[in-house]
């Protein structure tokens, strides 16, 4: 059976030396971040992870959810005590707004429970994950009576929530939905259409769901710019929040999938429910838009989280498992063989995860902080900067994030040989829960376009501008610090890799725009590789410092040696990124569609 122990001194240690979150505390929410207390509300949310969620995602993964005849869903057993102490422990409102329940901690805390929850049951974090983000709308587009309605009951876990897109002729290009809202006298709207792939649209685990769903009123135009957004609960609710009627929604069916299979993924009918309007008529993509950038760090998140819980199961087994001798000589000599970790590929495979893991961590909760800081600062300029930061970061923590993290359960159940194979051992469960990330909340090839097409071009180029030059002026400040030299140089060759490539794209891709489309993947992955390896840098330079500190000189010495394996094994890929940038589209493109 697999097991799981929250990296609690990981994260601890990139709080303190890489971000000096303890310089943070000008801002709402920082003030009470003390040492002592952000290492309870880590330990705690450790604890509950591994003991309470951990033990449950087998018991998901094999029981998964039944849907009745009369459409409810039952979630796996074990969720329903999970969940309510998941709430009773106010997990899911740790950052919101405290006018509405919430605790107002800030965001990055929250992502560290994210972090946890899904390394310990992925499936079972997606229910409190989705109303995270359908918070973040409600409370930024909706009215205030809306807000006063559904916001406590939605922060307190009492209510869950989802996110309706999809419909199944239209997935990507929501231009073509069809969904419907018909203006009623009471300003209502009667909801009816069908959507597709709804993660917990229909549970027990709550009395009521609220759901979010784009749909086109009536005489709205067409395409995109024809969308709004709509609140329709699953249970019609009173100003105080009491119950009333089923509204006219259900489930058809849940989907038989390839993983995550402890969350119900929904097919949804709406047959004239009604539901209100959330901000603007026409607008609802730009509302939506926020719970969705909201999912898409959720699911980087989730890249990371499953590569973490796989990579430690596979060390583990790793340094039992016993095959063969050393290329050395034995190690072990009184044994029949060595330990497997005793071979150098079985090494590399670990490495390679690892190396990844701490930089993936380590941009997420950069990542995080700057979203503390768009949103809690004072500053106006520092707002939009860190904004900036989001609009760029974000497709590329989705998309690299989770491509990475996919590979590495595949490289962790590898190290298992036919044991990773068999369910016995967990290893095949990660895989299959981990395969999703790189498909929904946008697939991992469109977050890719959305960097090249939308996010470079942005404001003159203003956020990738800025984040070149923060890393150009780090790589320049440590430039004279000879310990250094093993990241900063590698690292100023990845980063004259991308400043290659996107001058190709500058060059080339304005006049024959499937230059930028059959390169759009690459440059997603070069430039994620830049980030991991500022990120491999700047621990590096905290490791150094810590490193003569009683106690951790062990532990300095292994950040260090993983992160010279990725600036040596790893950041070199940036190279092939961009050679193949830069061989264009034409063979990509010759091919007519008939020869496939």
């Amino acid at each position: 059976m697999p097991s799981y122990k929250a990296p609690v001194e990981d994260v601890l240690f990139l709080l303190r030396d890489v971000l000096h979150i303890e310089r943070m505390g000008n801002l709402p929410g920082f003030a009470d971040m003390t040492p002592d207390f952000i290492e309870a509300v880590i330990g705690a949310a450790a604890t509950f992870c591994e003991k309470v969620l951990q033990p449950l995602n087998q018991v998901g993964d094999r029981d998964g959810c039944r849907r009745g005849a009369d459409g409810t869903v039952t979630t796996p057993v074990g969720f329903k005590d999970a969940y309510r102490q998941y709430t009773a422990g106010g997990w899911v409102a740790i950052a919101g707004d405290p006018a509405y329940g919430g605790q107002g901690l800030p965001f990055i805390l929250a992502t560290i429970v994210n972090e946890f929850s899904a390394s310990a049951n992925m499936a079972f974090s997606m229910f409190p994950g989705l109303s995270q983000g359908a918070l973040a709308t409600l409370l930024s587009h909706g009215d205030e009576k809306l807000k006063a309605t559904y916001a406590p009951k939605l922060m307190s876990g009492e209510w869950a929530a989802t996110m309706n897109l999809t419909e199944p002729h239209c997935g990507t290009d929501l231009g073509l939905l069809k969904t419907r809202a018909s203006p009623r006298d009471d300003g209502s709207y009667a909801i009816t259409g069908q959507k597709i792939f709804i993660s917990g649209g229909e549970h027990d685990l709550t009395e009521n769901i609220i759901h979010l769903v784009l749909a086109r009123i009536d005489g709205a135009p067409a395409g995109t710019k024809g969308i709004s957004l709509f609140l329709v609960p699953k249970v019609m609710a009173g100003a105080d929040g009491t119950l009333g009627m089923r509204n006219a929604l259900s489930c058809g069916s849940i989907e038989h999938k390839m993983g995550i299979h402890g969350s119900p993924t929904c097919v949804m009918n709406y047959d004239g429910a009604t539901g209100w309007l959330i901000g603007e008529a026409n607008k609802g993509l730009a509302a939506m838009f926020l719970m969705m950038n909201e999912a898409r760090l959720g699911v980087a998140i989730q890249g990371l989280a499953l590569s973490e819980v796989a990579y430690q199961n596979a060390v583990a087994y790793a340094k039992e498992r016993r095959q063969g001798r050393a290329l050395t000589g034995a190690k072990e000599p009184d044994a029949a063989a060595d330990p497997i970790i005793v071979h150098p590929d079985v090494r590399r495979t670990l490495l390679a995860i690892r190396a990844f893991n701490e930089a993936a961590r380590a941009l997420i909760l950069w990542t995080a902080l700057k979203g503390d800081i768009a949103h809690r600062s004072e500053d106006p300029a520092a707002r939009q900067k860190a904004e900036d930061h989001l609009g760029l970061l974000t497709p590329v923590l989705k998309g690299v994030l989770t491509d990475l993290g996919f590979e590495g359960t595949v490289k962790a159940q590898q190290v298992f040989g036919g044991h990773g194979y068999v369910s016995e051992w967990g290893m095949e469960q990660f895989v299959r829960d981990a395969r999703i990330a790189m498909i929904y909340e946008g697939a991992n090839g469109i977050q890719a376009l959305d960097l090249v097409g939308r996010k470079l071009p942005r404001d003159g180029g203003r956020a990738l501008t800025a984040f070149l030059t923060e890393v150009q002026t780090f790589i320049r400040e440590n430039a004279d610090e000879a310990d250094m030299k093993a990241y900063t140089g590698p690292l100023q060759q990845a980063l004259e890799h991308l400043q290659q490539a996107t001058l190709w794209f500058m060059q080339n891709a304005m006049t024959k725009p499937d230059h930028a489309g059959a390169g759009s993947y690459d440059y997603m992955h070069l430039f994620g590789l830049v980030g991991l390896g500022f990120m491999w840098a700047q621990i590096a330079k905290a490791a150094l410092a810590s490193c003569a500190e009683e106690g951790r000189a062990a532990a300095m010495q292994a950040k260090l040696t993983t992160g010279r394996f990725f600036m040596e094994r790893m950041l070199p890929e940036t190279a092939v990124h961009l050679a193949r940038i830069s061989a264009g589209a034409e063979s990509v493109m010759a091919l007519p569609a008939d020869l496939f």
